[in-house]
């Protein structure tokens, strides 16, 4: 093993060029890895500073992690809305020798002023005695009493009041004068602002008597307090974990890194195991003059693939440790562009440890060993005899086993293409995607016979009207129609995954406007800053209104062997929506929408096998299990989601309490002016302007930013393997200027095969994406175009021609530097 190792590193010393490809590779695909498990154990470790729990020893709230009882540890969903808990709790916990618990209320209260509702961050209100958790103590004046409210001293200072004044306060009805009994301050910059008021007022104002928000815990560990509530579905917080309890945001957010994390992190592992697999194999394939002469001098083939692992190992190691530390400035640069697009909090901070870098670079060591594997198994395997005369002559044809394999694919993606047609929504857009995937995969396997034939029909045309060079370019693609696969797989990968990850989610966000705009019927549409206060309908004169509680709900499909646990969105209305919503009923009638009741999208009550009259069960946005009667089914389900529930029991399990909307019909619009003065932060507007659109345009830029890195990464790995293919060369290159070939002809020869290949890599991207696309834009919208700009496709097409001609057009000037006479006596 000494003498294999010593000589590896010898090697990799010699041939230092030809292990950059595979170098590259492996560094690129371990800090994206990397990058993927530090968002992955920030989502579990990561968070803010916590602020209104600061002086808390441990934090105490509902659990917001919905778990059937049949799944496993895996199978759970974050919960949309924090769950509210029992208040004979604070009893329990303060049986705990030496604990002292602290009940909190926090409910969403807006200080409203001349202009207004004051803006520039959340503003919660909370009960007075829960000041002490951060600590917020008096700046001046005293503590509420019935009728005043304490403000913290940056909302007093944009307020303009001072102890003493009145202060609009607005709660989930019209604004409410109180006076300010006195200014708060808490240490540290606060992301929230927050005003108090007395124990029996916060009660009231909460709308939850026999319950409250959360419970802070102090002179008394998270052990202690966990035995005390053990079976009580709690979450006992302590240290950094306490900002998630404390900020929605950051909950969601951990929640959301850690989903994506896993989901990204299996795509990069995909795409780092396919680019490192395709870069290792090239390199190994231009050694084939090496292998041939190690087999017939006596090296046994077990021999020769060790020497490829051992060379592989020591490659890997160096690039896989050089990769896990650049992870981590991927993951900063990752967290930045999550930030910058409102997916996480700006000050969220990373959890960086060794574990994830670790991880990564067993990652990276692996794919690469097995991908050495793989490639050592012809060279090692070839009758020494054999071995000179095959060396200088590329196979002429793929394997039957791996044509047979990529044919068995690329039918099943062309099969997987039709799934829109019969399952719209998110799981069209996704079918689409992964068709695309296993289409691509497919093609890679069967590439030297696609490209073969498509060559076979160009090349004559080449020889006949582009001269030598065309001549030259003719035979070079004939003969070596496995070279030019290889060169046109990842640029058709390129192409062909961007086009349709941006193209799926235009079409899909195209199909949601197309559907809200035909079933809105309502002439105007409410909205709010923070929401709509419940009462307004009853307040509208001269038309007819309806509440729109848009939530989610969260469900549990199960299957033979697996429970998949999975948030879907939905929508709350009252009975009166018949008028003012069309959701394309089927069966029953949205009349009967009362609580307890729900209606489903027909798809979905098809694929739950559920009618008119069933039963079905879920979980509320706030965790809490439902049980409701089915009493209709509707197919706009891309409008409304899957689950339209009343607007009673959607706001009831809502912290705001709130509509999101109010729809009206035949109004009179200057009335519906005079009702939002008396509610200040309502606003009329057009039905369809007032769709709330801003998560799917999040999602739709989270994906752009997650696909962006792995296309960057499969740029990256075309440029890589066109470099090294075109620097293999320089031996081609010198005998052909030897034997009179002008280098401007070498030139001209090399730029009709760059432009032979990103034109075939055009036209195979393009069509693995068009199929895809098609099918999913004649589910979603109707039309065989997908939606969305064209200038992204050109500018894909563009981007990958560039890549793929400078990248032959550099490797091809720098192989002709040497001259012929020195270049044709070096080793392949």
């Amino acid at each position: 093993m000494v003498t294999v190792l010593s000589l590896a590193w010898q090697t990799v010393k010699a041939r230092t060029s030809g292990f950059i490809g595979a170098f590259v590779a492996i560094l690129c695909g371990t800090a994206i890895v990397a990058a993927c498990g530090i968002l992955m154990e920030s989502g579990f470790r990561g968070g803010v500073p916590t602020q209104r729990y600061a002086a808390a020893d441990v934090v105490v709230t509902g659990d917001r992690s919905v778990r059937p009882s049949d799944g496993d540890a895996l199978d759970f969903e974050h919960a949309a809305e924090q769950p509210s808990i029992p208040a004979s709790l604070v009893a329990e916990i303060a049986a705990v020798p030496g604990a002292k618990a602290v009940p909190e209320q926090t409910f969403p209260a807006l200080v409203v002023g001349p202009g207004g509702p004051l803006a520039g961050k959340p503003s919660f209100g909370h009960n007075w005695d829960s000041a002490v958790l951060a600590p917020f103590t008096l700046k001046e004046g005293n503590a509420p009493k019935a009728g005043e409210v304490v403000l913290d001293s940056a909302l007093a200072a944009q307020a303009g009041v001072r102890v003493g004044g009145e202060v609009r306060v607005a709660v989930r009805s019209a604004p409410v004068t109180y006076r300010l009994a006195g200014v708060a301050e808490a240490p540290g910059k606060a992301r929230q602002a927050s005003m108090f008021f007395s124990e029996a007022e916060a009660t009231e104002l909460a709308g939850r008597p026999d319950r409250v928000s959360a419970i802070g815990v102090l002179g008394a560990d998270a052990d202690e307090v966990e035995a005390a509530l053990a079976g009580d579905h709690v979450t006992v917080s302590a240290g950094a974990d306490r900002s998630a309890a404390e900020f929605d945001d950051v909950s969601q957010t951990k929640s959301i890194l850690a989903i994506l994390a896993g989901s990204f992190g299996g795509y990069a592992v995909l795409v780092a195991i396919f680019v490192v697999a395709s870069t290792l194999a090239l390199a190994v394939e231009q050694r084939r003059r090496e292998f041939a002469l190690l087999r017939a001098v006596g090296a046994t083939p077990r021999q020769v693939r060790r020497l490829i692992g051992v060379e592989t190992t020591v490659v890997s190691v160096l690039a896989g440790v050089l990769g896990s530390l650049a992870g981590i400035g991927v993951s900063l640069g990752l967290r930045a562009a999550f930030a910058r697009i409102g997916v996480v909090p700006d000050d969220f901070a990373l959890s960086i440890s060794p574990i994830p870098l670790a991880a990564a670079l067993l990652i990276g060591v692996a794919a690469a060993r097995v991908a050495a594997w793989s490639a050592s198994r012809r060279p090692s395997s070839i009758n020494p005899v054999e071995a000179l005369g095959e060396a200088a002559v590329q196979k002429r044809d793929v394997g039957k086993v791996r044509l047979a394999i990529g044919s068995v694919l690329i039918v099943l993606g062309l099969g997987a293409t039709a799934v829109p047609l019969f399952f719209g929504g998110q799981l069209g857009a996704a079918m689409s995607v992964m068709a695309t995937l296993v289409l691509i995969i497919g093609l890679t396997l069967t590439g030297p016979r696609v490209v073969g034939a498509a060559v076979r029909v160009i090349a004559p045309v080449l020889a006949r009207t582009a001269g030598v060079s065309g001549y030259l370019a003719s035979a070079n693609v004939l003969k070596n129609s496995r070279r030019l696969a290889a060169a046109v797989t990842p640029l058709m990968l390129a192409i062909g995954f961007a086009v349709v990850n941006f193209y799926s989610q235009t079409t899909f966000t195209a199909a949601v406007q197309q559907q809200t705009e035909r079933s809105i019927t309502a002439d105007h549409v409410i909205t709010g800053v923070t929401g709509v206060p419940a009462e307004v309908v009853g307040q509208i004169s001269g038309g007819t209104a309806t509440s729109l509680v848009r939530t989610q709900v969260i469900t549990a499909t199960r299957t033979a062997d697996s429970v998949e646990v999975q948030s879907r969105p939905a929508n709350g209305l009252d009975p009166t929506a018949s008028g003012m919503v069309d959701l394309g009923v089927v069966s029953g009638s949205v009349d009967d929408l009362r609580p307890g009741t729900v209606a489903l999208s027909d798809a979905h009550a098809s694929w739950e096998d559920k009618k008119i009259g069933d039963t079905v069960e879920f979980w509320f946005a706030d965790g809490q299990e439902a049980k409701l009667r089915v009493v209709a089914t509707y197919e706009h389900d891309l409008a409304f989601g899957d689950y339209v529930l009343s607007a009673a029991d959607a706001r009831a399990h809502t912290n705001a309490g709130m509509d999101s909307a109010v729809l009206v019909k035949s109004a009179d619009v200057t009335a519906l002016q005079a009702l939002t003065s008396r509610y200040p932060g309502l606003q009329v507007t057009e039905r369809v302007a007032a769709q709330d659109r801003s998560a799917e345009r999040t999602q739709f830029l989270l994906n752009l930013v997650a696909v962006g890195v792995i296309l960057g990464y499969v740029a990256i790995s075309v440029s890589n393997t066109l470099v090294m293919s075109t620097a293999a060369r320089r031996r081609e290159f010198a005998l052909l200027r030897l034997v009179g070939t002008g280098r401007r002809q070498i030139v001209r020869m090399m730029r009709t095969e760059a432009l032979l290949t990103v034109g075939l890599a055009a036209v195979l991207g393009s069509l693995v994406a068009a199929v895809p696309l098609g099918v999913l834009a004649i589910g979603l919208i109707g039309t065989p175009l997908p939606a969305g700009p064209v200038w992204v496709y050109l500018g894909a097409l563009a981007a990958a021609a560039l890549l793929g001609v400078v990248s032959i057009a550099v490797s091809t000037r720098l192989s002709l530097r040497a001259r012929p006479i020195d270049a044709i006596g070096t080793r392949e």
